[in-house]
């Protein structure tokens, strides 16, 4: 075997190596794509799980906040009526002296 001879296995099995990296690497890339792409739709998925999350809690908080002023209306009702009568007692006891 000559020396071109020895160069050109040399060469071939450089090649050979790097063919076999090269595929190595694009099935690896394959993976990472692979992976990247099933993220995006978990990080969808939760995305859209927040959305659903806030519009409920928007709701709750909505629905809370009429409750109070439902329950807010009653007592205030209350006091008026309350007030209402002190006044009317005052009224009266301010009548009677005269």
């Amino acid at each position: 075997m000559n020396q071109n001879e020895k160069d050109l296995t040399v060469f071939q099995t450089r090649v050979r190596q790097m063919i076999l990296r090269f595929q190595e690497l694009k099935q690896e890339n394959q993976e990472l794509y692979a992976i990247v792409d099933e993220n995006e739709q978990i990080i969808d998925q939760l995305k859209a799980k927040l959305a659903q999350q806030e519009h409920d809690y928007q709701s709750l908080k909505m629905a809370r906040m009429l409750e109070i002023t439902d329950g807010d209306l009653e007592g205030a009702k209350e006091r008026v009526a309350a007030l209402i009568r002190n006044v009317n007692k005052c009224i009266t006891m301010l009548s009677d002296e005269k």
